[in-house]
């Protein structure tokens, strides 16, 4: 690995790294992923300090790939894309890039991750974590308890590193992009975020505003909103609107009966309640009992309106309901008994900790319970309070949470039966955001995608951002 100065990294590529005095440089590396013909591809590391407010003190190294077709600018129409989370890996889901691929249609593209995810050094990922959780599972002990155990054991080994796993936020993350976009010498972006990264892209059009062409968000966390007093809200909202699809369906309500009320029936009784099944760890090759409850079958139900799943959603719900857990219990324990752990957990809890659960009040969390009892006692994130505790981190600026003004073009789709991030945030940001226009697609889960029967909706926006969208489609509707 090389690092270049800006004469020479103009020579090779026509795109200058950081001044000196901002201390953030490029380094060039080999690319991670399989570049085809007639993609031009620049990939390395962003190199930049942990703490800005410390600038001669540790960095961290944080990976990006930029590509472009040849006959493409390498200084202007240039998407970046980070994925959400937060704590996984953006570079990592990609494994090659071809001439064809979606997003070189619109121009030059950079996939960019976040600090402390699982390319970037270091990488704040917590291995003890998943073997707690999975232990849990095998011998029947407390799942909160064992975890509690392995982070502290991961805060320590970090912090004898010398890590300051207070710098791990959207703050210093929106100005790792802004800095790799002077680095590149790229003009401005067309930021891309999805779920968490929503709102990381909403901070840098806050805080880096000439770094910003346009924003294109997917079922947004925008950081101003106290998440934790929301969440079961979020999740009630999505459960309404779909079982009011079921009701208005006649098949539906021939075969299941009225969902809502079997639903809200059953998830309120099995509160506290334990249930067990034989399962097999394809892993290990081995099986035993595992105890299980209305945390696993939530996330079930959560799964299939997340992932857009609402034709099988009905019959999934129906068998829960009826006693029917094995089949859809186990593919959660496969998910959690899998090999490929890719979160990196410790990065999460330092984000979370710092900028949502410093602010959200436990009162309020847990009011949430009392009125909604078919949702009560469900973990609707794995951060909370007693993590935060022990994870010891500074409360982020309170910048973080207000609001983003900017007249920046903005499109920003919803899904009206996500669980996770309502849509009802994309009205908050479009509130203080006047060149924002939303789309609101009808029967879709988390992060919908920007379009429906054939009409490119993010096409049309590239083209002319400012120009108000046709939208042809009766499932899809801007406010």
């Amino acid at each position: 690995m090389k690092k270049y100065g800006p004469f020479l990294l103009s020579i090779l590529f026509s795109t200058p790294v950081l001044s000196q005095e901002n201390r953030s440089v490029i380094e060039v590396t080999g690319c991670p992923v399989k570049i085809g013909p007639g993609v031009v591809s620049v990939c390395g590391y962003l190199v930049a300090p942990e703490n800005r407010k410390k600038p001669a003190g540790n960095k961290v190294k944080v990976p990006f790939i930029f590509v472009r077709k040849a006959q493409s600018s390498a200084t202007k129409n240039i998407t970046l894309f980070t994925t959400g989370g937060p704590g996984y890996s953006t570079v990592s889901n990609i494994d090659s890039i071809g001439e064809g691929s979606g997003w070189l249609a619109y121009g030059g593209f950079i996939a960019f991750d976040q600090r402390g995810s699982k390319r970037s050094i270091p990488n704040l990922e917590c291995t003890g974590v998943s073997a707690a959780i999975q232990r849990s599972y095998r011998e029947g002990l407390d799942r909160d308890s064992l975890s509690l155990i392995a982070i502290r054991q991961c805060r320590k080994e970090f912090t004898s590193r010398g890590i300051d796993l207070s710098s791990y936020t959207t703050i210093e993350s929106a100005a790792d992009i802004n800095d790799l976009r002077i680095g590149l010498g790229i003009d401005s972006l067309n930021l891309v975020g999805i779920s968490y990264s929503g709102g990381l892209m909403l901070t840098v059009a806050r805080n880096h505003p000439e770094a910003v062409r346009t924003l294109v968000l997917g079922s947004p966390l925008p950081g101003f909103v106290n998440y934790e007093e929301q969440a079961l809200f979020n999740i009630n909202e999505a459960l309404e609107n779909f079982f009011d699809y079921c009701n208005s369906d006649t098949a539906v309500i021939r075969q299941y009966g009225d969902l809502r009320s079997r639903f809200r029936t059953y998830f309120t009784s099995i509160t506290n309640k334990a249930f067990h099944l034989k399962y097999s760890d394809k892993q290990k090759n081995d099986s035993f009992s595992v105890k299980y409850g209305k945390e696993e079958l939530m996330e079930v139900i959560l799964n299939g309106l997340s992932t857009n799943g609402f034709s099988h959603l009905p019959k999934v719900m129906s068998d829960i309901i009826n006693g029917n857990h094995a089949a859809h219990v186990t593919n959660i324990l496969d998910g959690i008994f899998s090999s490929d752990q890719s979160l990196s957990h410790g990065m999460r809890y330092s984000l979370y900790c710092t900028e949502q659960i410093a602010y959200a009040d436990p009162a309020l969390i847990k009011k949430q319970s009392g009125i909604l009892p078919w949702l009560a006692g469900f973990s609707f994130n794995n951060v909370d309070h007693e993590i935060c505790k022990c994870w010891n981190v500074r409360s982020e600026s309170p910048v973080a949470k207000t609001p983003v003004y900017s007249a920046v073009p903005a499109l920003i789709a919803a899904g009206d039966i996500d669980p996770w991030c309502s849509p009802f945030y994309n009205r908050l940001i479009k509130r203080t955001m006047p060149n924002a226009q939303l789309l609101f697609f009808k029967k879709r889960g988390h992060v919908p995608g920007y379009g429906a029967d054939g009409v490119d909706y993010l096409g049309a926006f590239f083209a002319n951002p400012l120009q108000p969208l046709t939208v042809k489609s009766v499932k899809v509707w801007k406010e």
